[in-house]
């Protein structure tokens, strides 16, 4: 069958698939079920427990949620203090909460060193490797071709379906060295076969920290400012871990649950990251800014900004879907802790990149968005920025390339999931198996002369 003949056939037989899949959506109620996992008010459903992180929105006054400005804990420690520690001090902080994610204590100075030599041993890919898997096939979609490349290393891996704890908690370890290689090289690939321009294929300097081999790694003269550095490194930080429930998070669980080994958790978990409602937000804040700046007169003007904005909402501009992206977030309502961390620090780099004027625009739609969504639709929760808002920003003036934005999320995001596996397989060696009420009604067999 050629492909024509194919997608003929998948069009003729579409309405067959849309006609039987179809579910009433009032039946959900019916059956009790909460659909993403989520009540009617937007609270997670209980699927396991953790003493990983803590995301809390609310607080309880006489038996009832009350919202509350956003809070973000790893290992019970508040992210905003950690940050201010490790700052205030003039440390980078990935390889630090690295170690608390991992260890469930912060290092000492010992400790913390010893942890950033067994990372920098683990830097080293198989021989070859990077011409043989990295640059073969290259494609923009680097999460896709990071998910190749954590397969393939599994196969040069010999206790790579081993899933004892220590030998799991080393290749967790190889695999968070190795994530920055990974997506830089996968980009450089694609940069110079599908672009047809010059690849620079760097290799990290175990002097450095993560967030400063990244940018050394990108750019063909190695330069970067430490603000640049500083500002990466906190991005990082904010985006490795969430609480269990996020969707990437999920699935590291419930593929761990199965006993499958450490790869192929990894790459499922890069395969979730890599749908639009998951990861990619700040890639879309970006792409909805660009439209925005082309079709507003006076972007300084407020309400010209306002009614574009209802347009957005109402599904009249932009990509037609009605979201302002950027805004909400399914665990927060009135602050998202991370986006008020981290918009401090793309306020310092817009000074020194003198981008001052697109930082207010950001923070004009930061205002008006919330008063726009709630005037047009009828929300249960209030509506606030999350990380992804201005971290598109952070990663324009840093110069990164659009294609590198999910993958920095996930540079960060796998020492959350390598932490979440590590707990599965401690505590509970039994599979996920939710369940899911049928509609199916029996019928009698027709044969097949008879239909």
């Amino acid at each position: 069958m050629s492909i024509n003949n194919l997608s003929s056939f998948t069009k003729e037989r579409l309405g067959l698939c849309i006609e039987n899949d179809t579910i009433d959506n009032n039946l959900y109620e019916e059956y009790g079920v909460k659909r993403g996992l989520r009540d009617l008010n937007g609270i997670g459903i209980n699927a396991g427990i953790t003493n990983i992180s803590l995301s809390r929105a609310y607080t309880m006054e006489d038996g009832k949620h009350t919202p509350a400005d956003g809070e973000l804990y790893y290992r019970g420690y508040e992210i905003r203090q950690l940050i201010d520690g490790f700052t205030k001090e003039g440390r980078f902080g990935f390889e630090e909460c690295t170690y608390l994610l991992l260890f469930g204590k912060l290092p000492d100075e010992n400790e913390l060193a010893k942890f950033k030599q067994v990372l920098n041993l683990a830097y080293d890919l198989p021989h070859n490797f990077i011409q043989d898997v990295i640059m073969k096939n290259p494609t923009k979609d680097i999460i896709s071709n990071m998910t190749k490349s954590i397969l393939a290393l599994g196969s040069y891996d010999k206790s790579e379906t081993d899933i004892s704890l220590d030998n799991v908690l080393q290749q967790c370890l190889m695999i968070i060295s190795v994530f920055p290689r990974l997506a830089v090289y996968s980009f450089q690939g694609y940069r110079h076969y599908e672009l047809g321009k010059s690849c620079y294929i760097h290799k990290p300097d175990p002097e450095l920290s993560f967030a400063e081999n990244i940018l050394s790694m990108l750019r063909s003269d190695r330069k970067y400012t430490q603000l640049e550095a500083k500002v990466l490194d906190l991005a990082l930080v904010l985006h490795m871990e969430h609480g269990g429930g996020s969707n990437s998070t999920f699935t590291t669980r419930v593929v761990t649950s199965s006993g499958s080994d450490t790869y192929a958790t990894v790459a499922a978990a890069l395969c979730s990251l890599k749908g639009p409602l998951n990861g990619g937000g700040d890639l879309k804040v970006m792409e909805m800014m660009k439209n925005i700046h082309c079709n507003v007169e006076d972007i300084t003007d407020e309400e010209q900004i306002r009614e574009y904005i209802r347009k957005i909402v109402r599904g009249e501009a932009f990509d037609k879907s009605g979201v302002v992206y950027g805004m909400g977030q399914p665990v927060y309502s009135l602050s998202d802790p991370r986006a008020v961390i981290i918009k401090e620090y793309v306020e310092k780099l817009a000074e020194e990149k003198h981008e001052k004027d697109e930082f207010k625009l950001y923070e004009l739609i930061e205002r008006i968005a919330p008063e726009v969504i709630a005037e047009e639709r009828k929300i249960y929760k209030g509506v606030c920025i999350n990380i992804d808002y201005y971290c598109g920003l952070l990663y324009k003036m840093l110069k990164i390339p659009y294609a590198l934005y999910t993958p920095l999320f996930a540079i960060g995001r796998v020492v959350g999931w390598s932490a979440h596996r590590m707990e599965e397989l401690i505590n509970s060696y039994k599979i996920m198996r939710p369940a899911y009420p049928s509609l199916v009604e029996p019928k009698d067999y027709v044969p097949i002369k008879d239909r």
